[in-house]
């Protein structure tokens, strides 16, 4: 019987590339600010710069405009692009899918990856408190303990107070969101956004989901 659903947050509960979008908007701002730059235009650069890689994207920016820049700078604007409070919402199907399994009793969680202070902006601004039970950023934990590594979901079972084999983990990620059932006995499913950033990866050990879906709307049905 499920007793807890845990999600991932990045392209499960929001979408990433949206995300991507208000960072860029943010750090158009200041660009503009401090070099006389039209906003949209930067905005536009920095999101085309991104799309061919998303590496060192500010660099190659200043590069493009022949602008001289040091490397306290470039982490400057790294720290401001993680500390932004961003434009993000849920994708649609996640309060509707959240109030029907907490109408069922189950109880509702989120182990997420990434920096900590950009991943806490991101819980505050879809007020993600107010609809889940308990939320393990992995990041306050140690960079070692970013999945695959199961102390997130062993801290998750003792918060939620249920067993592993009560437990359903929903994510996106090849690379790590899947091998947990290799450890612990949870059934995992994968969501398949369109926007997906992590769609294309391989995955981790060749370690698959049990289930794919395409909406959290058809989760309950497999209950």
């Amino acid at each position: 019987m499920v007793k807890a659903v845990v999600f991932d947050l990045d392209d499960t509960l929001i979408s990433e590339k949206e995300y991507i979008k208000s960072g860029y908007r943010h750090i158009a701002g200041i660009i503009e600010d401090r070099f006389a730059m039209d906003k949209k235009q930067v905005f536009d650069e920095l999101m085309s710069l991104f799309k061919i890689s998303p590496l060192n994207v500010f660099n190659r920016f200043f590069d493009m405009y022949q602008i001289e820049y040091s490397k306290e700078m470039i982490l400057d604007l790294v720290k401001e692009y993680r500390g932004h409070f961003p434009d993000i919402q849920f994708y649609d199907d996640v309060l509707p899918c959240i109030s029907e399994l907490k109408r069922s009793g189950i109880k509702i969680g989120i182990i997420t990856d990434g920096y900590a202070i950009a991943q806490r902006q991101k819980l505050k601004a879809i007020q993600a408190d107010e609809y889940v039970d308990e939320i393990i950023v992995t990041d306050e934990l140690g960079r070692d303990y970013w999945k695959p590594h199961p102390k997130a979901f062993e801290l998750i079972r003792d918060k939620l107070e249920v067993n592993f084999d009560e437990m359903v983990y929903v994510g996106d990620n090849p690379e790590k969101d899947f091998h947990i059932k290799t450890i612990y006995h949870i059934k995992v499913i994968r969501i398949m956004r369109q926007d997906s950033v992590h769609s294309s990866k391989l995955y981790y050990q060749s370690i698959e989901e049990d289930l794919r879906i395409k909406s959290l709307e058809d989760i309950k049905k497999y209950f």
